[in-house]
């Protein structure tokens, strides 16, 4: 009876308890089917698809993060430091939309450079960007500069343009420059900053090449007050192209011993050109120079050394010759002389006494260009010329004059510069000194000197009543460089 009930209990027990393990077991497979979400609905965004940047709340999935098989792409601590990040490559672009049988949407998202690319949350209503990203502006509009022509690329290897400033959209990429130069001139049309880092770009286009447009990082940005600007890749002037046999001529400068004192080299911008091929006078360099007038430009030539060929002996030495070549011209060592004014002495050779600078009207006189460049020659050579007259006879046309001045005594002076009556300038009254050159005394005080010595200039000097200056005089033209 015992062994019966015995038998009986075992066996309700194990019952009991297969009936339970049976029970969990449906339990936990219905709970965990329900867990796995279901995607309904997938889309293209095509045209509305956005620039975005990531929250920091939700991390990045293969798939929506709540359907089965969703492998992790960046964790949510990633995210976050992609939320912070100051670089506009870790922008993304929303581009697909997925939504859940629960509800849920997600987006397919990359990075600008495409490190990242995976689902992430975006809140339960579609086509709004919520919860794990939202919409952004990578770019702000800025001020165009004040100057849009002129510009030209640093170099066209290097500074190249871009569909879209650099890492402000997905697959922005660069602009072919096939064709383009450094003598290239760009219009600017417009300037944005990148949001993130705050740099500035400028649409840029080619006016020999209209195809060739894009934006390109402009530094600073042009500033009419500086002297010099700060441009990125973008420069208000060109610099010559690279120097082959095909493109340019070597200019040999040759002294009075008949050595070499030094080389320059001409580059061409014109386009296929070749070894041995005569230059022509339409093919010009960077500066918009051709050979001869290279030649002829003193800039390029050796410091301190001035040209003695002639200007037919030049253009012969370019009209023969041929790119990988050389010409040689002939020049010797030179010497600048200044220029100092003196009054009249009487024997006109001492030349008196200096009148500085400081004491006329307008500072020291302007001469033009052409006259300061003619006071550098060879310095075995007179500053007299084959006239008898020193270098600086038609320097000084005009009258100078000097400050007003208040007589301290009596003075006897003139009207005007131009009356030759007589008058009494009385102690107090104001007055200015007129100087005019002097031709005899300058020549004769510069009898002996040579280039490179300062030139005496003489002056003589009339005293002029008058209680303000003339609005004239005193002005030779262009620079006062001398």
């Amino acid at each position: 009876m015992r062994s019966q009930l015995a038998k009986s209990l075992y066996i309700g027990l194990a019952a009991m308890s297969l009936g339970a393990v049976a029970t969990v077991s449906v339990t936990s497979t219905s709970a965990d089917a329900a867990a796995k979400a279901k995607i309904v609905s997938k889309s293209a965004l095509g045209k509305d698809s956005k620039n975005v940047e990531v929250t920091g709340t939700n991390a990045i999935y293969s798939k929506p993060g709540t359907v089965s098989g969703a492998r992790l792409v960046a964790s949510k601590s990633t995210v976050k430091k992609l939320a912070n990040s100051n670089h506009s490559s870790d922008y993304f672009r929303a581009y697909h939309m997925a939504v859940t049988n629960r509800g849920t949407v997600y987006y397919k998202i990359v990075s600008m450079n495409g490190k990242y690319r995976g689902y992430i949350y975006g809140g339960k209503v579609k086509g709004t960007l919520a919860a794990g990203l939202r919409e952004v502006a990578t770019v702000k509009e800025a001020k165009l500069p004040t100057k849009t022509t002129g510009y030209h690329i640093k170099d066209v290897k290097k500074n190249t343009l871009w569909t879209a400033p650099k890492g402000t959209t997905y697959k922005a990429h660069k602009v072919s420059m096939y064709g383009s130069s450094k003598s290239d001139s760009f219009v600017v049309s417009k300037a944005e900053t990148k949001t993130k880092e705050g740099s500035l770009y400028y649409y840029v286009t080619s006016t020999a090449n209209p195809e060739v447009a894009g934006w390109i990082f402009a530094g600073k940005g042009y500033d009419e007050t500086a002297t010099t600007q700060d441009l990125g890749g973008l420069s208000m002037t060109t610099s010559a192209a690279t120097a082959t046999d095909n493109n340019s001529v070597t200019v040999t400068y040759i002294g009075t011993n008949g050595n070499s004192v030094g080389k320059s080299t001409f580059v061409t911008e014109a386009r296929d050109t070749k070894q041995n091929a005569k230059v022509q006078d339409t093919e010009k360099n960077v500066k918009g120079q051709n050979l001869k007038d290279f030649i002829g430009d003193m800039t390029n030539a050796p410091a301190g050394f001035k040209l003695t060929s002639t200007a037919d002996q030049i253009a012969a030495a370019a009209a023969s010759a041929v790119y990988g070549g050389t010409v040689r011209v002939n020049v010797v060592k030179a010497a600048t002389s200044k220029i100092s004014f003196f009054l009249a002495s009487t024997d006109g050779v001492s030349a008196g006494v200096e009148v500085k600078a400081d004491s006329l009207a307008n500072g020291k006189p302007a001469i033009t260009t052409d006259q300061a460049k003619s006071l550098t020659d060879d310095a075995s050579k007179s500053i007299i010329q084959s006239d008898g007259h020193a270098i600086t006879d038609k320097f000084f046309a005009k009258s100078i004059n000097s400050k007003l001045l208040t007589a301290s005594a009596n003075l006897s002076g003139y009207k005007n510069e131009t009356d030759t009556t007589a008058v009494t300038i009385e102690k107090g009254k104001k007055y200015y000194v007129s100087y005019t050159y002097n031709q005899a005394a300058t020549d004769k005080a510069n009898q002996n000197a040579k280039f490179g010595d300062t030139i005496k200039v003489v002056l003589d000097q009339k005293n002029i009543l008058a209680d303000n200056l003339p609005s004239t005089g005193n002005t030779n033209n262009s620079t006062t460089d001398y």
